[in-house]
């Protein structure tokens, strides 16, 4: 092997950031070893800055997301960032924000190391925004592309943004997904630069022309200056244009890929292998044989939506709303009513012990609805009990009908039968809210009954650094 063969892989969740460095495996082409991996909470919630978004916004502060992508990289070894000959980065899809040319960052000596720090840059609207209803949607052009739009997609929310804070929009000449500007900032670049990946989960992209919905935009008053230009995931978008940390000042850095993406690009050995995602939301995701080619006209009610992947193939990814945050929203809510009887209990203890009690409370005829932040597809619907006895109302019998809950919902969504149907043999699990809690597993288990076996917790951050590992080893055979 060449010496310096050692990848970074980044990528910007919406709770926390990852970073991993990856090494091919000596002696195995198709193997890598990771070499060292660091994760920081984000804790990046802010009010939005359009006071008309209301309490349906849901927005974060860049730079608290820089300063955890610093944190990450200063936490890894410095004699193995001095070997990255490449850096791929990821992150959480949908999401929309803006910055000025030219001003979108500052290069400052940080301690002992270059880093960037944001100047003339907006929130980041997260993929979890609320601000458009169904009505707005309704209201919107319908897109030439296969997939729908929602709420939390970055033209959506452009649009509403035009409708309702068009003096905001002003500010800026430039938008992208948080991992766009990333990637703008490492290089330099005037122009951001979006994979179809990234470009798709937006909406009014089309897949097949790989190109964006220009002629419909422009006819609704929509500013088509700030669309980023599109380049193939996996292709390079620049060179690093100042040292970072220990890496090398011209760097390659790769065009930034979807999480979804980067996670099963690191986990799907083979194209019978369904991948199983649960971290903040939840997704489901089968491969579609190669030639295959999504409906040409998007149905906003169906549950499962084919995604572009690499070399032009697809994914059927079944996409819940409704997954990690669940559990989250229920132990913020028994914190909560501790709070207001008066005793103080952390977070992190009252998770623990619900996943124990669930753990020994195997079965339960409590139903819970989970869908608290309804579906793409079902916009409207709210999260609902029922069966609900004297019997069944300890914390083991809730947490296993959530648990069970979110599972059921998803297979509603991209049921076993399906599965099967598409050849799947078998389920890799990954995402933090799963590799945590072994009562999701068994509920995995139970309503999708194939072998299952577990990634590691940073899967899209190494599967952003394979990417570019696989494309430096290309280089070295060339």
């Amino acid at each position: 092997m060449a010496a310096r063969s050692v990848t970074l892989g980044i990528d910007l969740g919406t709770t926390s950031v990852k970073a991993a460095l990856v090494e091919a495996a000596l002696g195995d082409p198709s193997g890598f070893v990771v070499l060292a991996s660091c994760a920081r909470a984000a804790q990046a919630e802010t009010a939005a800055q359009s006071a008309a978004a209301g309490p349906q916004g849901q927005e974060q502060d860049v730079k608290r997301i820089i300063q955890a992508l610093h944190e990450c990289l200063a936490a890894l070894p410095r004699q193995q960032l001095r070997k990255v000959c490449g850096i791929g980065v990821s992150g959480q899809m949908h999401g929309v924000m803006f910055w000025k040319t030219g001003q979108g960052c500052a290069w400052t000596e940080g301690g002992a190391a270059p880093v960037f720090e944001p100047r003339a840059v907006s929130h980041l609207v997260t993929w979890q925004d609320g601000r458009c209803s169904s009505e707005f949607l309704a209201s919107l052009p319908q897109p030439e592309s296969h997939l729908s739009v929602a709420t939390g997609f970055g033209c959506a929310t452009i649009f509403w943004l035009l409708k309702n804070s068009p003096e905001f929009l002003k500010s800026y000449d430039t938008a992208g997904t948080i991992h766009d500007y990333v990637v703008a900032m490492l290089c330099g670049l005037a122009r951001p630069l979006m994979s179809d990946q990234n470009a798709a989960s937006w909406g009014y992209f089309n897949t097949r022309s790989q190109s964006w919905n220009l002629e419909i935009l422009r006819a609704a008053g929509f500013p088509v200056q700030l669309l980023p230009d599109v380049a193939e995931p996996g292709s390079v978008a620049g060179r690093t244009s100042q040292a970072w940390f220990e890496i090398p000042r011209g760097t390659q850095v790769g065009v930034a890929l979807g999480d979804l993406q980067a996670s099963v690009y690191s986990c799907m050995a083979q194209k019978t292998d369904a991948v199983l995602n649960i971290s903040t939301s939840l997704q489901l995701v089968a491969s579609m044989p190669s030639g295959f080619q999504p409906p040409q006209t998007p149905d906003p009610a169906a549950p499962v939506a084919y995604f572009p992947y690499f070399d032009r193939t697809y994914l059927a990814v079944a996409a819940s709303l409704n997954g990690g945050n669940v559990l989250a929203t229920f132990v913020h809510m028994l914190v909560q009513w501790m709070a207001d009887l008066g005793l103080q209990v952390e977070e992190s203890m009252v998770y623990s012990c619900m996943i124990q009690a669930a753990a020994q409370q195997r079965d339960t005829c409590l139903t819970i609805t989970p869908t608290v932040l309804g579906e793409r597809h079902l916009p409207d619907q709210l999260a609902s009990v029922t069966g609900i006895s004297s019997s069944d109302l300890s914390l083991g019998h809730v947490t296993r009908a959530l648990c069970r809950g979110i599972v059921q919902n998803l297979h509603s969504m991209l049921p076993f039968r399906q599965l099967r149907e598409w050849g799947v043999e078998r389920v890799i699990g990954s995402g933090s809210a799963l590799s945590r809690n072994e009562v999701l597993k068994q509920e995995v288990q139970r309503a999708f009954p194939l072998p299952v076996s577990y990634g590691q917790d940073v899967d899209a951050a190494v599967g952003a650094a394979l990417v570019m590992l696989q494309r430096s080893l290309s280089q070295q055979k060339s």
